[in-house]
């Protein structure tokens, strides 16, 4: 039996579906959100936070922040256990080398 999986990317403020949606994380009071947005709405809560980007004082970065995957593109422990399997040395942690993604992508 053939299978065909889709996968819809969605703003989660609009509700549009698009191709062009990031995930970006912020945190408030020590919570951390993430959201998935198309590049308009971004800028809205860029804009919006601005001000108090603008006057706050950096802390250094959240555990792990910038380093979410593409929305719908696998994880950084995805691609290890498929460059494993391919025959690649991968670490267990820190970033997959550039040319076992290029490798992922190309066998994916």
């Amino acid at each position: 039996m053939a299978q065909k999986v889709v996968t819809v990317f969605t703003d989660d403020l609009s509700g549009k579906e698009s191709e062009e949606v990031n995930t970006h994380t912020f945190s408030l009071d020590g919570v951390v959100y993430e959201i998935d947005l198309v590049p308009e709405n971004y800028d809205k809560l860029y804009e919006a936070l601005s001000p108090f980007i603008d006057s706050g004082r950096k802390q250094g970065r959240a555990k792990g922040a910038g380093r979410t995957p593409k929305a719908g593109g696998p994880s950084a422990e995805e691609m290890r256990v498929w460059a494993r399997g391919a025959g690649y040395t991968v670490n267990d942690r820190g970033r997959v080398p550039k040319e076992v993604r290029e490798a992922y992508e190309a066998a994916h």
